[in-house]
């Protein structure tokens, strides 16, 4: 019946400290992403002092008609390194009560015991230890009615092992459950009492030291330097993001070093948590160290109007002591809306050039279906694109207008000033900007649809340029002048004033653009060329909201009418270097102008021209390369390929059937039999192609393939048509 009340209470009272417990790990303040502290190593004590009660109800020992108090004191101190690991002592007395009903006095006796001992705990929040301990020591028995002579006694051995439960209200006070098992044996021929006990009992400690959560105890070891940053600025969440955006210097004032140390930053409302943190291993004491953190705001930033003052938060996490320490120190600030901008690093533009606007998109497909009729097959399709787009936003209305109180002559000699660059999407719908709000409208309208694209600084200015993907040896395709385009990376890239929006046209641009390109030849720190694409790696676009402005995008018929006027100057100027250059007569100089002709789509000029250049050498393959394609062009593929074996058959005898004529020449009649569906014949020739150089060839793999969707053929017949020179 003892037992079970003893079990019935241990019941009780484990359930009472687990319900207690149930809310976590205890109040110790912990900072988003990291690991709990170690509880036993944070409210470890020096030194304990408690008082212990325990009944003892023997069992299968030589007696069991007796029950035992044991009232001991205890001094525990745990090992400063292993807190967890708590050596022991304890010394008290046990009463031992006879139920002997024939002699119930004569047994009754006392034992005075010293015992030192181990206990393992393990805290597992703030208010609740588990663990287990075990003892071994010695007593001395003393039976005052055994003998009418007097008091009698033995020595005895004592040793125990059980459980603890824990409850622990504060730091300093403890009390606790502790139910186990006890042996007793003596020295003496008295054997009675040798045995098992089991022990259910109360103990209520002081441990000493000062509570680490107290106001008095709490360490505030680190000083960050700085209280107010410079702004911040909503267009450059990305960059932010990628690499150091607030630089703070962290000073320990303790007078211990400081170990496991991560800064990170922290703003309500625009961070979903605190930004990644900055780790430095050790801090030692008087030591300042100036850490680069990143600041991960979310979308909220961009919602943002105007200049919002913010306090943000440096996060600061640490161990001093072996004690696990976070500090929050407020920082001020000025967080810029998305439009503005410093002029501290030019690339910052990319930032702003934002080309899956879907605002954007829409606008640039309605100018594409506008000239669908008008485009050329085989001239430069970047180049097209950018006359279409510069017809239409002169369509629109668009002009140049300088911003009247911050002009970018005069914030660009002065980086630190705060100036603004309008969203595309904005200067659409105001229909109005500066240079710089024209060059990223621009570039992010020729983005959206594939055209690549980079901005040109020159002292006071800024200004587009764009990728034809014409080779740079190839400039006459474009334009006689060799100095209307810039070379880069093997490639041809037009540079456009687009100032002159609404003012002057597309050519005129285009050639004030490379004036002002070569107007700074060799002064490296007055002209700077970026690509779009490489200054996005590092200041990714603004994220924006798919929406469409509603905007009335002007005539169709007007932007088509412009663009063919613009082709046709532009035509006229490329065909008159060629013209002039064929008035010798040569044949290559003739069937390089029926090939300008091909370009601009002038398909009955170009086949009289190869004519004669065919007429003068019977043996000349280049031009009935050329005739073959112009019958292709016409969807002719039967007479294509007649002109196409007719080359094939003077490059034979010349011994050239692995030249890159040859090669081009093969991709032609391959492409010619897959527009005709013959996908066998198609398969041999583009493996003869691929045989002479398979690198040249891999563009056109789809030849080679068993089965292509329609859309495919109708590919091929746009790009896979190659026209013969005197290069190859």
């Amino acid at each position: 019946m003892e037992r079970k009340r003893y079990l019935t209470a241990l019941t009780i009272l484990t359930a009472v400290i687990a319900a207690a417990t149930a809310q976590g790990p205890g109040n110790i303040p912990a900072p988003a992403g990291t690991p709990d502290p170690d509880l036993n190593e944070y409210y470890r004590f020096p030194l304990s002092l408690g008082v212990e009660y325990q009944n003892l109800t023997p069992f299968g020992g030589a007696r069991t008609d007796y029950n035992a108090v044991d009232l001991a004191l205890n001094l525990r101190f745990p090992i400063p390194s292993k807190p967890s690991f708590q050596p022991f002592l304890q010394g008290g007395i046990i009463t031992v009560d006879s139920t002997d009903s024939a002699e119930p006095s004569k047994w009754d006796h006392s034992h005075w015991y010293g015992a030192g001992g181990l206990a393992y705990v393990h805290r597992f929040a703030r208010t609740f230890e588990l663990g287990l301990q075990a003892h071994a020591g010695l007593s001395q028995s003393v039976f005052p009615n055994l003998v009418s002579s007097g008091d009698v006694g033995a020595l005895n051995l004592m040793a125990g092992a059980g459980g603890k439960i824990a409850l622990a209200p504060s730091y300093n006070l403890a009390i606790e459950i502790q139910p186990g098992f006890r042996y007793m044996r003596s020295f003496s021929g008295l054997r009675d009492f040798d045995g098992f006990l089991f022990g259910l009992g109360f103990s209520a400690s002081y441990r000493f030291g000062e509570d680490p959560d107290s106001a008095r105890n709490l360490i505030r070891s680190i000083r960050v330097e700085e209280t107010q940053l410079p702004p911040l600025f909503s267009a450059m969440q990305s960059y932010y993001a990628a690499g150091p955006a607030v630089r703070v210097s962290v000073y320990n004032t303790d007078r211990s070093p400081l170990t496991d140390m991560e800064v990170s930053f922290y703003q309500a409302g625009y961070m979903d948590g605190p930004s990644p943190a900055v780790k430095i291993p050790r801090l030692d004491p008087g030591e300042t160290r100036q850490v680069g953190l990143k600041v991960s705001f979310n979308q909220e930033v961009f919602r943002t109007e105007g200049v919002t003052p913010l306090i943000g938060e440096i996060v600061t996490t640490y161990k001093s002591r072996g004690r696990g320490v976070e500090q929050r120190h407020s920082v001020s600030y000025d967080l810029h809306d998305k439009t503005a901008i410093t002029w501290d690093d030019d690339r910052k533009v990319g930032a702003f050039i934002t080309p899956s606007d879907s605002a954007l998109r829409n606008y640039a497909s309605f100018i594409r279906q506008s000239v669908k009729n008008e485009v050329l097959e085989e001239y430069s399709e970047a180049l097209q694109i950018a006359m279409q787009v510069y017809g239409a936003l002169t369509e629109l209305g668009l002009l140049y207008q300088a911003d009247p109180s911050l002009p970018y002559t005069k914030v660009r000699e002065n980086r630190d000033v705060v100036d603004s660059i309008s969203l595309p999407r904005d200067t659409l719908r105001r229909i109005t900007g500066d240079c710089d709000d024209l060059t990223v409208l621009f570039a992010s309208i020729l983005e959206s649809v594939g055209v690549e694209t980079g901005f040109i600084t020159v002292p006071g200015h800024i200004y587009v340029a764009f990728n034809t993907k014409i080779e740079s040896r190839s400039y006459r395709d474009l334009h006689p002048d060799r100095w209307m385009s810039i070379p880069v990376d093997g490639s041809l890239w037009v540079p456009v004033e687009v100032t002159l929006l609404g003012r002057q046209g597309f050519l005129e641009a285009w050639r004030r653009g490379a004036e002002l390109w070569r107007l700074y030849d060799g002064e490296t720190e007055n002209r700077a060329f970026y690509q779009t694409a490489a200054v996005q790696q590092v200041f990714r676009p603004i994220g924006l909201r798919e929406t469409d402005l509603g905007l009335q995008y002007g005539s169709g018929q007007n932007i088509a009418a412009s663009f063919r006027k613009e082709m046709s100057r532009l035509s006229d100027l490329v065909l008159a270097d060629y013209l002039a250059e064929s008035r010798s007569g040569g044949k290559a100089d003739l069937n390089r102008l029926g090939v300008a002709y091909s370009r601009f789509s002038r398909y009955r000029e170009a086949e009289q021209t190869f004519k004669q250049a065919a007429n003068l050498d019977p043996d000349y393959p280049a031009p009935r390369i050329n005739l073959g394609n112009l019958a292709y062009l016409r969807q002719n593929y039967a007479g294509a390929i007649k002109s196409y074996e007719e080359a094939n058959r003077i490059l034979a005898r010349q011994g050239r059937t692995g030249s890159g004529a040859a090669q081009k020449l093969l991709l032609n009649i391959s492409s010619a039999y897959h527009a005709m569906n013959k996908r066998e014949e198609a398969q041999n020739y583009y493996a003869q192609a691929a045989a002479i150089d398979a690198e040249k060839a891999r563009g056109y793999a789809y030849l080679g393939r068993a089965s292509e969707p329609a859309a495919g053929r109708a590919a091929a017949q746009r790009s896979g048509i190659l026209f013969a020179t005197d290069e190859e």
